[in-house]
């Protein structure tokens, strides 16, 4: 099924998709470069904060046809957060790389049992709202919040989270799923 396609992942799930050809695992921080359609994309890995010992991956789309941010010299990129809680390097380190146009968030505060007790690992709308701060998204799209039942925030939890913080109100962009939306 994957084979002559490109697959991009963890570096566990590379291992366990081996030895297909086109499957790549990512470090957080690692780049890789991809020629679709006549287009090149560089995409580049972020770090998540998940079920612990496991891994997890968000990612930065990057492409020379997206353009270059004219205030701050950075690349105009899209970022998928993947399953992950807000976590301070995304924090910190996005801004300095990245001129984030769209953010798609997982949100939902997923919470996972555990011997030691409940852990968190989704974002909740109130970390969404914070990353998008944090990270200057012009644009944030919250998704991946209503399908499991480990979520423990409703689509209106989490829309009244984001419209609580009147800065990312603002930049929120709700998807249907199955209908056409444009949000840059």
């Amino acid at each position: 099924m994957l084979n002559g396609r490109y697959v991009l992942t963890t570096l566990d799930g590379a291992k366990n998709l081996a030895p297909r050809p086109g499957v790549r695992g990512l470090a957080p921080w690692e780049s890789t470069t991809l020629a679709l359609n006549g287009k090149q994309f560089t995409i580049t890995g972020t770090p998540t904060q998940h079920l612990p010992g496991g891994e997890c991956t968000g990612f930065v789309l990057e492409s020379p046809s997206f353009g270059v941010n004219e205030s701050d010299g950075l690349p105009n990129v899209g970022y998928v957060s993947g399953d992950t809680v807000h976590i301070p390097e995304l924090a910190s380190e996005m801004p300095k790389r990245f001129h984030v146009v769209v953010a798609l968030m997982n949100l939902g505060k997923a919470v996972a049992p555990l011997p030691t007790g409940p852990i968190q690992i989704t974002m909740d709308g109130v970390q969404g709202a914070q990353l998008t701060r944090d990270i200057g998204a012009e644009k944030m799209v919250p998704l991946h919040f209503e399908s499991w039942k480990h979520f423990t925030q409703s689509g209106s939890e989490v829309r009244a989270e984001l419209d609580a913080d009147a800065a990312v109100k603002e930049k929120v962009v709700w998807v249907v799923p199955g209908v056409k939306s444009v949000i840059v």
